[in-house]
């Protein structure tokens, strides 16, 4: 018997296509009826005006309110009286009004379209001329739509900060002690930093890359910057534990992304380590090629998303697919293959990786950290530029994670930066600071 879930999914699937299906018939039923109506004696100009009044009404909806005289042109010569006179006289010349119609289109078309509205120059028949049309207008009304996005899209990021920090400035008249746990984190991140301080190297000077000693760190007697003492607070939330209920009010809405981001960061460390183990047994001749190194970085991330619910049996997987990989892509290639010695030691170095007291994960771990925090500091594409050892062949990766950390960490500092400000004035002392306030806006 089949089940009913089974019986149920494929009956939705089934209504789907069909109803993809019928919108496509009826599409298809239009533009043959169309054909019928303009090859009739007389012919029948009913569909076509209809068709041309939408069409006017689509090009006036992508002018700009500073294009007048286009508006009044475009008014003119699709006048909607003058064309069904026209059309009760026999006289519409629906070719001709499309090739008017196209001219207007490559005036007003992004660039992008440009070479669909030239395809459609060729065409001569006259109904398969207004399908493209429509087709391409489609398109078009887009390519405004997104346009007027992306221009009001600061009106609206101002407009959600205030929005933001006016509700929170609600809840905090209420309830007085609401930025107890802010104040908490970020009195830790200072003391974080104060202790063994992560700091960004020059980017033409990577010697810096291993960090104080830890003679140096306790010693540390660099004054404290509150944006630093922010990225480091905003740093020690992608290794939040899980059970702390003190997470910080300013970064509740977040909490979801920032776990998210987490769990992507675990990944590269894994990814990284996996690489970084696997070249010391492949020599430069596999790694030299990014085709090979691409399929690493795939079965290892394939394999990784059952990480968290079984993580010993995941890591052994990428280790079994990643030395077999190995294996025979030296063998293809007509290399010594992998001895069952140093295959044995490969193996059981990939599967070390999982331990987070492992060297190699230690070291890429402390090193995407840093890179995080330079991205903070720096910017992404300044800190891609001097790249630590090992990190280098999850580049993409890395700037990928980066600019999320950094989209995140930036527009919650806008809305909150008063309130970060204000605590930390209070956490750094004036013969101390470096800086007098938090960017906001």
């Amino acid at each position: 018997m089949v089940p009913k879930g089974l019986l149920e999914a494929f009956s939705t699937a089934l209504n789907l296509i069909l109803e993809g299906k019928v919108k496509e018939t009826v599409h298809n039923a239009f533009w043959d009826h169309l054909k019928e109506q303009l090859s009739a004696t007389p012919p029948d100009f009913s569909c076509a005006l209809e068709l041309l009044k939408e069409i006017k009404e689509i090009l006036l909806s992508l002018l700009l309110p500073r294009q007048n005289r286009l508006r009044t042109e475009i008014e003119e010569a699709l006048d909607t009286d003058l064309l069904k006179q026209e059309a009760e006289h026999g006289a519409l010349k629906v070719l001709y009004l499309s090739k008017y119609v196209l001219n207007m289109m490559a005036l007003l078309c992004a660039p992008v379209r440009d070479e669909a509205v030239q395809k459609l120059e060729n065409i001569t028949d006259p109904v398969w001329l207004l399908r493209g049309i429509f087709q391409v207008l489609g398109l078009m009304k887009m390519d405004m739509v997104n346009y007027t996005i992306q221009s009001l899209q600061p009106h609206l990021q101002e407009h959600s900060i205030q929005y933001e920090r006016a509700k929170f400035q609600e809840l905090l008249n209420k309830q007085p002690s609401l930025l107890n746990h802010t104040t908490k984190w970020l009195t830790q991140a200072a003391a974080d930093l104060t202790m063994s301080p992560l700091t960004c190297p020059d980017t033409s000077d990577s010697s810096s890359l291993a960090g104080p000693s830890p003679n140096e760190a306790t010693n540390n007697s660099e004054p404290l910057s509150p944006t630093m003492v922010l990225c480091q607070g905003f740093l020690n939330l992608l290794l939040w534990d899980p059970e702390n209920e003190e997470f910080p009010e300013t970064l509740l809405m977040d909490r979801t992304r920032l776990q998210e981001l987490k769990s992507q960061l675990h990944q590269l460390t894994i990814m990284a380590s996996v690489l970084l183990v696997a070249s010391s047994f492949s020599g430069s001749v596999l790694f030299g090629s990014p085709q090979f190194v691409d399929k690493l970085k795939r079965i290892t991330k394939s394999l990784l998303e059952d990480f968290h619910s079984r993580p010993e049996e995941a890591i052994l997987t990428v280790s079994e697919q990643i030395s077999q990989e190995i294996h025979q892509s030296l063998k293809n290639m007509g290399l010594v293959a992998l001895s069952s010695d140093n295959t044995a030691s490969l193996m059981g170095q990939l599967q070390n990786i999982a331990k987070k007291e492992n060297c190699v994960h230690s070291v890429i771990d402390q090193r995407i950290r840093l890179f995080l925090k330079c991205c903070l500091v720096l910017g992404v594409q300044r800190s891609l530029l001097d790249l630590p050892g090992g990190l280098t062949l999850i580049e993409a990766e890395l700037a990928e994670l980066g600019q999320k950390f950094v989209n995140l960490t930036h527009h919650n500092q806008q809305v909150f930066g008063p309130y970060y400000t204000e605590i930390l004035e209070t956490l750094i002392s004036p013969a101390q600071a470096l800086e007098t306030k938090v960017e906001s806006v």
